[in-house]
């Protein structure tokens, strides 16, 4: 009966040893993670205030193209 146990005993710390080296790399690799997202969402912010005025482009194009229809119907109304 005790080899039974000794047996069952080595087979759970088997079991705990290869759930131990499948999640340490798991871990790890999860703190990289971690250390390398402050730095990419601090490059994120800066792209996100350096690109931030061309959501104003539109409003741009939007006079442009108000002021290029006008200097159009100038000319033809000028017969150009």
């Amino acid at each position: 009966m005790s080899t039974g146990w000794i047996v069952g005993f080595a087979i759970g710390i088997v079991v705990v040893l290869v759930v131990v080296a499948l999640v340490v790399p798991i871990l790890v690799l999860a703190a990289r993670i971690g250390r390398q997202a402050q730095s990419i969402n601090e490059g994120l912010q800066k792209a996100e205030v350096n690109t931030r005025p061309l959501a104003a482009l539109a409003e741009t194009i939007d006079f442009a193209d108000t002021i290029t229809a006008g200097l159009a119907r100038g000319r033809a109304r000028l017969g150009g």
